[in-house]
This record gives C-alpha cells, sequence and structure tokens, in this order.
C-alpha cells in the first residue's frame, strides 16, 4: 500500500501553547498556513513546509489589534511600524476625529505642508477608500481599517468656524458618510474636545451615526469631556449609539483630574446598564496615568475658531494673551481644562516643531515657566506661540488605581492613542509618550504575569477576538482554519514594555515572531524586510 504524502503548507509553526481568541485555555498544537489562511491547526508531525518556526515554550495567538492607533502618515514614512510590530500588532485602527479622507483640495494642500518636514509624504488621495489603496499599494507592515473622522467631515463641509453646519452641509456630510461606508469605512469617529469638532452639536453627530448604520457602522469617541463633565459625555455618547442606531465605543475611557477619579464608578455602571439593556457599548484604554495631545489644547476652543492659524494670530494680541490665561485659570465649566486637570507640575512637553523650542522636550510647563520667568500659563501660551504648533505634551491626570480596574473590564479593549516610531533618526529628534512603544507589553507583562489582574485567555482574547468582532471584520482575530494567518509568537514570561517617560524610545521586549496574512513580518525580534499589511474593510463595502 502506497503511503498517504505529508500534508504541505507555506508556513508552519510548531510545538506553542495556542491562545486561539476565544479566552479558552491554550491548546498544544501546530498550525499549518497556506497562502495568507491558516489551514490546520492540530499535531501536524510530519507535515513539510515552506518556513518552519519552532515555537516550543511560547504562546501562539492571533494578532494583536490596536483600536486606537495614529500610525496613518507614520506608517508610510517608516512602513516597519517597529515600536508596534515588536508588540504583536497585526492590525491598526484609524480615525479618532481625523481621517485620511474625504479631503477637499484645501484639506489636501494643507496636509501636504504641514507634513513635508523629517520625512516627506505626498499626499494624493481624496477619499478615504483612496487612501487605504494607496497605503496598501505603498506596502506596510501590518494591517489597517479606519473610521471616517466626524472633524474631518466637518471641515470638509463646514470648514473650522464655530457655527451649526447649514442643512445643505449636513447633507453634503451625509453623502461623503453614505460614500465612505459603501467603500469599507467602519463608522464614525469623533474627537469631541478639539476644535473644530468642539463646535458640533449632538445632533449633528446622531445624523452622521443614522447615515453609516445601514452599512453596518460604529460610532467611537473622544468623549466631549473626560474629566469636570464626564458623566454628561457618557450620556451624550449613549445618545449618539443609542439615537444613531449604532453600537458605540469610548475611546480611551478615563476619568481625568483628581477631583474626578471617584465618577469612574458611575461611568462603568452606566456603560453595564446600557449593555444589560440591549445596547451595544464597549470601551478602549491605554495603560498610562498621563494622557497626550497638545500643548495648544489647554486654550479654551473658542480661541480656536477658524482653525490654528487663526489662534497663532490671536495669540499675537496681547490682550489676547491676557483673555486665554484668565479662561484658563477661572472657567471650568462648558469645556476641558487640561491645565486645571494636571496643573504645571503634571504638564510635559514631549515634541515641538521648531528646534529653537527642543530644549524644553522632556520639561514640565512647571521648568518651562522657570527658565522663561513667567508664569506657567503665560509660558504654555508663548510656547505655542514660538513653536507655530499644537506642541505634544503628556499630561498627568489618570488615577492608577483606575487603570488597574479598567484591565479587569470585560468590555475593554486597548489602543496606543500613538503612531508607531522607530528608535532612530530621524524619530529620536523629538520625544514621545511611552505607549507608542509598550502598551500592549504593558498589559501581557505587568498587569497579566506581575500583578494577575487578567489571565492570559482573557487578555489575549481582548486583544484578538473581541475588537476584531466589534469592528465587523471578517476572517481576523482567531487561530481558527479558514481566518487569515495574522499569528504572533510571545514568551509570556518574558513580555514587558521598556519605554518610561524619562526615556520612551525603548522597544518592548518578549514578542519573538510576527505573521501577517500568512508572511513572516518580524522573526527572532528582527523585521523581515517584508511588507504584507493589507487594508481592512467595514461590512458595508459594495
Amino acid at each position: 500500500m502506497t503511503e498517504a504524502p505529508s500534508p504541505v503548507f507555506d508556513l508552519l509553526i510548531r510545538n506553542g501553547d495556542v491562545y486561539d481568541g476565544s479566552g479558552g485555555p491554550p491548546l498544544a498544537a501546530d498550525i499549518g498556513v497556506r497562502g495568507d489562511t491558516i489551514a490546520e491547526i492540530g499535531r501536524l508531525d510530519g507535515a513539510r513546509a515552506g518556513t518552519t518556526i519552532d515555537a516550543r515554550g511560547l504562546a501562539v495567538a492571533p494578532g494583536f489589534v490596536n483600536m486606537l492607533s495614529h500610525s496613518y502618515i507614520s506608517m508610510l514614512q517608516d512602513p516597519r511600524a517597529l515600536s508596534e510590530l515588536k508588540q504583536g500588532i497585526t492590525l491598526q485602527v484609524f480615525g479618532e476625529g481625523i481621517s485620511m479622507g474625504p479631503l477637499t483640495p484645501w484639506m489636501r494642500d494643507r496636509m501636504n505642508r504641514d507634513l513635508n518636514e523629517d520625512i516627506p509624504v505626498d499626499v494624493t488621495w481624496q477619499s478615504l477608500a483612496e487612501y487605504l489603496a494607496h497605503a496598501e499599494h505603498h506596502g506596510v507592515s501590518q494591517n489597517f481599517a479606519s473610521y471616517v473622522g466626524a472633524t474631518t467631515l466637518r471641515i470638509n463641509a463646514v470648514g473650522q468656524d464655530d457655527r451649526p453646519a447649514t442643512a445643505e452641509e449636513l447633507d453634503t456630510m451625509r453623502g461623503l458618510v453614505r460614500d465612505e461606508m459603501s467603500a469599507g469605512a467602519l463608522g464614525i469617529g469623533s474627537s469631541l474636545i478639539y476644535p473644530p469638532a468642539f463646535f458640533a452639536p449632538t445632533e449633528e453627530l446622531i445624523e452622521l451615526c443614522r447615515a453609516a448604520a445601514p452599512y453596518g457602522g460604529k460610532y467611537i469617541s473622544h468623549m466631549r469631556d473626560e474629566g469636570h463633565a464626564l458623566i454628561e459625555a457618557v450620556e451624550e455618547l449613549l445618545r449618539i449609539g443609542r439615537e444613531g442606531g449604532v453600537p458605540a465605543e469610548i475611546y480611551h475611557l478615563k476619568a481625568a483630574g483628581t477631583d474626578n477619579w471617584p465618577k469612574l464608578d458611575r461611568v462603568i455602571d452606566m456603560v453595564e446598564g446600557a449593555r444589560a439593556g440591549g445596547q451595544p457599548v464597549t470601551a478602549d484604554m491605554y495603560l498610562y496615568t498621563a494622557g497626550a495631545t497638545g500643548l495648544s489644547n489647554s486654550i479654551h476652543p473658542r480661541f480656536h475658531d477658524g482653525g490654528p492659524l487663526k489662534l497663532l494670530g490671536r495669540l499675537e494680541d496681547a490682550d489676547v494673551r491676557r483673555e486665554v490665561r484668565r479662561v484658563i485659570q477661572e472657567e471650568h465649566d462648558g469645556w476641558e481644562n487640561l491645565y486645571a486637570g494636571s496643573g504645571p507640575d503634571g504638564i510635559l512637553i514631549l515634541g515641538t516643531r521648531k528646534d529653537a523650542q527642543r530644549q524644553f522636550q522632556g520639561q514640565t510647563l512647571t521648568q518651562v515657566a522657570a527658565s522663561l520667568g513667567m508664569h506657567p500659563i503665560d509660558a504654555l501660551i508663548e510656547l505655542v506661540r514660538r513653536d507655530r504648533s499644537r506642541i505634544e505634551t503628556a499630561y498627568f491626570m489618570i488615577s492608577e488605581d483606575n487603570v488597574r480596574r479598567e484591565v479587569q473590564l470585560p468590555w475593554m479593549a486597548f489602543g496606543s492613542d500613538a503612531p508607531a516610531w522607530a528608535a532612530e533618526p530621524p524619530w529620536l529628534k523629538r520625544s514621545t509618550h511611552p505607549r507608542a512603544y509598550g502598551n500592549f507589553a504593558r498589559l501581557l507583562g505587568r498587569y497579566v504575569r506581575d500583578e494577575a489582574l487578567v489571565t492570559l485567555p482573557e487578555a489575549v482574547r481582548r486583544l484578538t477576538r473581541f475588537p476584531a468582532d466589534n469592528l465587523g471584520l471578517s476572517r481576523r482575530g482567531r487561530i481558527e482554519r479558514g481566518f487569515a494567518a495574522d499569528i504572533v509568537v510571545f514568551d509570556p514570561a518574558t513580555i514587558i514594555d521598556r519605554a518610561t517617560f524619562a526615556d520612551p524610545q525603548q522597544y518592548a521586549e518578549g514578542v519573538r515572531d510576527v505573521v501577517v496574512n500568512g508572511v513572516p513580518a518580524l522573526r527572532n525580534g528582527e523585521h523581515t524586510g517584508a511588507f504584507p499589511g493589507r487594508a481592512g474593510y467595514g461590512p458595508g463595502r459594495r
């Protein structure tokens, strides 16, 4: 009798402890991959393959999902996306308010002016769908997908002014939503503390979500306030999801500012009550006690009316500067006052645009003020005025106890809220938040292994199947026959983040191999030179 030939695979991962994304215990198994698809799981003794990875003693899991990434430009500048790839990320999700389309000619020209610095990027696309195709053709390490940004829609149709959209402008925005949803956008993403998104009323966002709902769209939001009016902001998010007819997710859930830390209990009750009542609501988070955004966002949105150039023009007027200081000191209702939430000792300068201001990188606002001989608020205004940019800044305003509690919530996913970086020039010219290099390894090392707040199978579920299912992406997030071969091999005993606020540009450790669409992109911790990433599309694509 002729012996049956042994199965042949393009890639074989042997001897690993396989965490399939379900949250169940690991299975000692081999994984056979053909093309971009998982073909077999089990004991594949005698199987042959073009490439074999021995994962003995290591965890094998679906590739991790970064639910909030800002790598839409950085991955075109450096398609390796090393700070994320070395943490096992195989899918990046974009669209926190700003998306890469739809763009008017003016918006595209402005992006080209703003981006031509250390590593130029030529913005040639107009729609979000064209951007997704452009990035895939360019070649990148990881898969990616995007929401369409409510801010981008508003700038496209209304501009940057503080006023309601007209009926005609709202019709324009709804039409753009339908176009992008039918081309594969995931839904609507908003970032409501930032102008001009701050100027949009709740009803406008509901209308955008209603336009996205027939295409299976979702709503995901950096809410209007994470501090003083946190409860009201959650109520708004729940209303938008309910009346817009879409699932809703809170971007980077937090209670910001010491006085607001106790409000997390109420927020959890609100989300879990909505979920119990049948409303699909989830959240994601990063695992640090500081957020990061622009220093200019410590200035009340009304001074941003008309856009960044109008703000900078106003700051040339001494009377306006005095009024900006008064508002920061005295007005705490109706906007998220980041200065009040952090205080000058809790505001850390990360990245400036102009070389002349780089001396302040790594300094607190208190230290900057001492150097300039100014009150901290005046130093804040002066730094924005001199640098003519938003100035990347960390705001220490989050409770570690709240971070630890959120990690344990079964409806919590994870996102870096940062672009992918590389610990080499020209990226070293600026500092960054350590979450760019460490968020996911920090979960698996500090909070899973060292503190045992979550089991490893459950953490893998919330990094993989849970977000992939929420996004409505087919064939992602599981180690299962017929699913895309996005796979990470890591050591649960050693995985850890190394990035700190003092020295953020340090790669995480413990991820050995990363496979994207059946192609190894990382082997033995080093990039392979392959760029197998693809665009992911929502269920409305036609």
